[in-house]
């Protein structure tokens, strides 16, 4: 799959390892749309700095956990540039407790977002994407990992992986690629915030690369999956995590 011409809905795009597919994807040619939920400043900045570039980008507002938001982000799509080839999921939100703390605002959150939004978008794609285009959806490693205070953020993320493979099956017919990316501990500043020195350093030596992740490491693996060298990877969930699990 040529990347010209061809056009790419990344959604939480307005920062952090969203920010970064959707420059690394700008960079490789395709015309991106970054959809924010509440960053309206990062996202026109992004845009900015893609156009700089020499690429083109828009913004789209939308909750994706709201069905009509997100249809409103491909009908955006469609006015602009006439169509969809790529959606990358990377919206999501991560609340920890155990289990016998996790009260109901933290399960119902998280499955709005990061479940229901991401099936939201699938289903939308599932209608709407051009043929021979792509899926990228976001899982995480702590799905292989399962530490203590991660039950309900890990569900979320499995119940991606599922559908993932799922859709992949569905899809048959149309040469559409599904795949998920599952990073590990990534050094973004929503990762980094509110963690000692210690803690962080004990993350990064998790794996035997005994280093963080970058957004740019996770950007490259998502690039991988969308453009034409991820043509025969399909149905698969990729751990972008330096080998912890």
């Amino acid at each position: 799959m040529s990347t010209q011409q061809k056009v790419a809905i990344v959604t939480g795009a307005s920062r952090g390892i969203g920010a970064a597919i959707a420059e690394r994807l700008a960079s490789d040619g395709f015309t991106v749309v970054l959809n924010f939920a509440g960053k309206a400043t990062e996202a026109e900045q992004l845009v900015s700095k893609i156009e700089a570039a020499g690429g083109r980008a828009i913004t789209a507002q939308a909750d994706v956990s709201d069905p009509a938001a997100v249809a409103r982000i491909f009908d955006a799509a469609d006015a602009a540039f006439g169509g969809v080839d790529v959606l990358v999921n990377n919206a999501g939100i991560m609340k920890l407790a155990s289990l016998a703390d996790s009260d109901d605002a933290l399960f119902d959150s998280q499955i709005a977002i990061n479940l229901k939004g991401t099936f939201n978008t699938l289903r939308q794609a599932a209608r709407r994407l051009r043929d021979g285009g792509r899926i990228v959806n976001l899982s995480s490693s702590v799905v292989g990992l399962k530490p203590e205070t991660y039950g309900v953020y890990a569900a979320t993320k499995a119940a991606v992986e599922t559908m993932s493979a799922i859709l992949a099956k569905e899809l048959r017919g149309r040469s559409i690629t599904v795949n998920a990316v599952a990073p590990g501990p990534t050094a973004t500043d929503l990762f980094l915030s509110g963690k000692s020195d210690e803690l962080i350093g004990r993350l990064a030596k998790a794996n035997p690369l005994e280093r963080l992740g970058t957004p740019a490491d996770i950007a490259n693996t998502v690039a991988f999956l969308a453009g034409p060298d991820g043509a025969w990877i399909n149905g698969q969930v990729l751990r972008a995590n330096g080998g912890m699990v």
